[in-house]
């Protein structure tokens, strides 16, 4: 299933079945897979934090994230774990300097120098680490599957805590035989990228930073199981998808009837584009009792207008909020390789007879544009400055190249105009910009449009061969975001449509279902 951009598009309808009303079922059962050492590997790993930030009150907890999944309202979890192949979770670390990450630090760190107080202590107090061995034996119980196994025996005989109690007031706990039993069961369980934490733990000699490093490690086994039931319940997830989102969403527009405000109002922009269009091209046209256009073709245009939208200042329709920032990252990647294309595009018209035949010296100056117009996106990024560099290092390029060949270098004129024509590409209607645009759109258009039977990717308009790669990538993504959006919200679009169109008219001569390319 291409959730995550394959080069191949979605053209496979997600089916579902009866057994999509376990969904949540499935979500809440997660915590009863056996997490064995066999089962984890070093790719489902987070990264390892720093042992200050960690101690026994943690703030990401496993069976909180798993409770916000379960809520009925919350669509975003199951789409991102769906779409994304690379979704996991990880561990939220305050920032170094913040006052919540300073004061945190302050109250583990008075938590731990109670505790090595309390055990230095004559007698030696066990109150704080007794509560602390309690919790230890509920996460490791958490890892394994619930009912009678031997592990599991053994972790709550060893770690007997009415034992413990009876042994503390004697002053007779084996603290240390305690906590070298739990590294030696965390070593059995936990993946492999664990084995070094592992070793550590058992190199510590300090029994209190030898705890304190025993729920870090913890904290970092939690994270790799959830992401190990993640992958595995993915294609479960990915299998109800549709039927999933569509019924939340559905619930969601009965609580909040207005719920589709947003979503109307770009469907409706498309619409009187279109109708007004037909009118220009038919005089009359507005008499007609019935319009003409079709759904499925505005409802691409809508789909089109997604790669030119202003995600910083305008709000996205409802049906798309989950999708936004994959959107919004694919628009920023598009936009950077039309830049890369006119600049190719240029360079092709004015050298074009100097850099035939030399496709090392085509490669080269593509690179150089790509690593010049990285960061493009960001607000303190200068267009201008970077594309004024591209003009001085791709007439050193062509200089370098045309001095290897014995031939005469560029005179002054030609490259004072090649470095204005690339730094005029930043103005808001260049024409070299704008014919770009309008075959991107073009080829995201026919991607669209193919029928689910083709598998090959269409042909890329002219002037786009330097990007080819990049833009059938690209497309893929962008065909799979529209593509499942179109399965999970098509009827909602096609209520809109008809309230739009056909308002009071008689609905029974028109079709304004949305049929599946």
């Amino acid at each position: 299933m291409p959730f995550n951009g394959e080069k191949q598009c979605v053209s496979e309808d997600l089916q579902s079945d009866s057994e999509s009303s376990r969904f949540s079922e499935s979500m809440a059962s997660l915590s009863d897979y056996e997490c064995s050492r066999q089962s984890f590997t070093s790719n489902s790993s987070s990264k390892s934090s720093s042992p200050a930030s960690t101690s026994p009150p943690r703030g990401v907890m496993f069976d909180d994230m798993m409770a916000a999944a379960k809520k009925l309202s919350d669509m975003t979890l199951a789409h991102e774990i769906a779409v994304n192949e690379n979704f996991q979770l990880k561990q939220n670390a305050l920032p170094e300097n913040s006052l919540a990450g300073q004061v945190k630090r302050v109250v583990h760190q008075a938590f731990w120098d109670v505790l090595e107080a309390d055990l230095s202590a004559e007698p030696p107090q066990y109150e704080y680490a007794i509560k602390l061995f309690e919790e230890i034996r509920e996460i490791l119980l958490s890892f394994l599957t619930p009912g009678g196994n031997r592990l599991h025996s053994q972790i709550c005989e060893v770690l007997d805590m009415d034992l413990i109690r009876q042994q503390a007031k004697h002053s007779a706990v084996d603290i240390q035989g305690l906590a070298n039993y739990v590294i030696s069961t965390m070593g059995k369980i936990c993946a492999p990228v664990r084995d070094e934490d592992i070793r550590e733990l058992k190199a510590t000699t300090n029994i209190v930073a030898m705890l304190r490093q025993i729920f870090r490690v913890l904290d970092l086994m939690r994270m790799d199981m959830a992401n190990f039931l993640i992958r595995n319940i993915r294609p479960h997830i990915q299998h109800h998808l549709v039927e999933y989102e569509r019924n939340k969403f559905q619930e969601v527009l009965e609580e909040s009837p207005n719920a589709l405000s947003q979503t109307t109002e770009w469907l409706k922009e498309s619409i009187d584009k279109e109708l007004l269009s037909e009118t220009d091209v038919a005089p009359g046209a507005e008499h007609s009792s019935m319009p003409s256009l079709s759904p499925l073709m505005v409802l691409n245009n809508c789909y089109l207008k997604l790669l030119q939208w202003d995600y910083q200042n305008k709000v996205l329709p409802e049906t798309l909020m989950t999708d936004g920032p994959r959107l919004q990252e694919l628009t920023e990647k598009l936009n950077r390789l039309k830049m890369i294309a006119c600049v190719s595009l240029i360079t092709n018209s004015m050298m074009g007879a100097v850099t035939e035949g030399l496709p090392e010296l085509a490669n080269r100056l593509k690179r150089i544009s790509a690593v010049l117009l990285e960061g493009m996106n960001k607000e303190s990024f200068n267009l201008k400055e970077a594309l004024n560099s591209i003009g001085v290092q791709t007439c050193a390029e062509v200089n370098e190249a045309l001095k290897k060949r014995g031939a005469p270098t560029l005179n002054a004129e030609v490259q004072v105009n090649l470095v204005g024509q690339f730094s005029n590409l930043e103005k808001k209607d260049n024409p070299v910009c704008t014919l770009m645009d309008k075959r991107i759109q073009l080829y995201m258009k026919s991607l669209l449009c193919l029928p689910s039977t083709q598998k090959s990717m269409p042909p890329v308009p002219g002037g786009l061969d330097v990007i080819q790669q990049e833009l059938e990538v690209l497309g893929c993504q962008y065909a799979n975001i529209v593509n499942l959006n179109k399965q999970v919200y098509g009827p909602f679009y096609a209520n809109i449509f008809r309230k739009l169109l056909f308002r009071d008219e008689a609905m029974g001569n028109v079709d304004a279902s949305l049929p599946a390319n």
